[in-house]
């Protein structure tokens, strides 16, 4: 255990959610304190390394939907057809077709006959391409590392199988709730 793992409440460093749970406590006195806390948390922290993520993207001259189609392809190994990045974005058919338009007028991207089946079309991403996306990535990459570098190795293990946890439980269809005053169910916050 870390010094800080010893520490007494009243010890330890406070941010902003402490004070959000403190002011939800009177409100909803079966507020679960370790839950609201921890959801409130990670709200914050996704969205703040989405202001992270938009800022590098913008920063090396790629909008938020051109990052995410680059990024897709590079996670096919730079190659795919346009089929499979419509499904890793959930994209409609129409809309994956622009961006590949856009994406090869500015040289990220190349499309190509397939080797395969002429009748389809192979995307591979350019160098400029691979580029743009590594650099904007690094942005987001530094900033990760940055909050995380405050957990030990086994920390940040130990949050991630956490975490692992608690999103199989997200995984699972949502079971039918009673309805009801709702009496016998723990509050749920708002969170902010």
């Amino acid at each position: 255990m870390t010094p800080a793992t010893h520490r007494t409440a009243a010890d330890r460093p406070r941010d902003w959610t402490d004070g959000h749970v403190e002011r939800w406590r009177p409100v909803l006195p079966h507020l679960d304190p370790d839950v609201e806390g921890a959801v409130t948390r990670m709200g914050k922290l996704v969205r703040h390394l989405g202001r992270v993520r938009e800022q590098g993207v913008a920063d090396y001259g790629l909008q938020k939907h051109e990052f995410d189609t680059l990024h897709g392809l590079a996670g096919r190994g730079g190659r795919a057809t346009p089929s499979d990045l419509r499904a890793d974005l959930n994209l409609a058919p129409a809309s994956v077709t622009g961006r590949l338009e856009a994406l090869e007028r500015r040289g990220f991207v190349v499309r190509t006959p397939s080797s395969d089946d002429r009748r389809r079309v192979d995307v591979e991403l350019t160098e400029a391409g691979r580029l743009a996306w590594r650099q904007a990535l690094d942005v987001v990459g530094r900033e990760e590392h940055r909050l995380l570098g405050v957990l030990s190795p086994v920390e940040r293990r130990q949050l991630s199988d956490l975490l692992r946890r608690v999103l199989l439980a997200a995984e699972q269809p949502v079971p039918e709730t009673r309805t009801g005053t709702g009496a016998d169910r723990p509050e749920a916050g708002w969170h902010a």
